[in-house]
């Protein structure tokens, strides 16, 4: 069983049977990452396949639809490193109102036992499901003692103290500390997409850039220093506008980076972006010039981020 699905209602998938764990997994961060290689852990234990299930729009974006939270991974990286941790199959599973209105003990008896036969279900630290949040640890546990099912909660994963949670994330990520962020994550913060045709104007200002199109509410916005990956064996030094660029009066979030010292064609490859460092918020510039005038500056002040950075790591 290998597939990404998105509905509750359908045959079953699992028809020998599966270990579940069920999260937001916005970000996928270190807390994330120690429920998912649990779950597939019990997996191979149990000889069934590892089932990841969340849901796409996130309920908080669902719910908030006017003034939503940010995001910090688009589903389909999601669904990448879902499968790269050992998940067999994905559950995307639509939220909308129908789903908003299914009660806890529906989507237990519907999804789990019935699609997927399930065997174990894990959830991290005081994760809720189901509507009005009706469904916790207590009643997974008491549904699986009358269906046949073991329900167990991961322990909070911490770090240095510090309790590691997408909120957190997200916080560092606006404070601009990316190391910090970083290390609740498990690795850098990048996005990563097809490069995708803009408007050009960068190429007429001399700062040619490679596009990735953000179709939710960006964790981030302003100007990066940010590492390329994805054109080249190593990364390559770069300067990224991340926001809805109020100069050219844009609308949806749109991450363009310029690559330094770089001449090809980008188009339809498939990129991440890495932040390193913020250089400055987003700015309305009075005209062109003025805002070229700021992106040699900004790229200068990059290069010499992004050098000290490569200089430090072969030291």
């Amino acid at each position: 069983m290998s597939r990404l699905f998105r509905d509750v209602e359908g045959g079953v998938l699992a028809p020998q049977g599966s270990v579940v764990c069920i999260g937001a997994f916005d970000g996928l961060h270190l807390g994330h990452r120690a429920l998912v290689r649990h779950a597939v852990a019990r997996a191979r234990a149990l000889g069934v396949p590892a089932v990841a299930l969340g849901f796409e729009p996130l309920p908080r974006e669902f719910f908030a639809r006017e003034n939503p939270p940010p995001r910090l991974m688009l589903a389909r990286d999601k669904v990448a490193t879902l499968r790269a941790l050992g998940v067999d199959s994905v559950g995307l599973l639509r939220f909308d109102a129908k789903m908003a209105a299914i009660t806890a003990e529906d989507f237990v008896r519907d999804m789990l036992v019935r699609r997927l036969g399930v065997r174990e279900v894990w959830i991290g630290p005081k994760f809720h499901f189901g509507n009005r949040r009706g469904g916790d640890i207590a009643l997974l546990q008491a549904m699986g003692a009358e269906l046949g099912f073991v329900a167990g909660e991961i322990e909070p994963v911490h770090l240095n103290g510090e309790r590691i949670s997408s909120t957190r994330i997200r916080e560092l990520l606006v404070a601009g500390d990316f190391a910090r962020a970083s290390d609740l994550l498990g690795r850098p913060y990048a996005i990563g997409g097809r490069v995708v045709r803009g408007r050009q104007l960068g190429r007429t200002l001399g700062f040619p850039t490679a596009n990735l199109r953000f179709p939710k509410t960006p964790a981030l916005s302003g100007i990066y220093a940010t590492w390329v990956h994805g054109v080249f064996e190593q990364p390559w030094p770069s300067v990224s506008s991340f926001g809805t660029r109020p100069t050219v009066e844009g609308v949806e979030p749109l991450l363009e980076a310029h690559l330094f010292d770089f001449s090809g064609d980008l188009y339809g490859r498939h990129i991440e972006v890495e932040f390193v460092a913020k250089l400055r918020d987003e700015e309305k510039f009075n005209d062109l010039p003025a805002l070229t005038e700021q992106m040699h500056r900004d790229a200068h002040q990059a290069r010499h981020i992004l050098n000290e950075q490569r200089l430090r790591a072969t030291a």
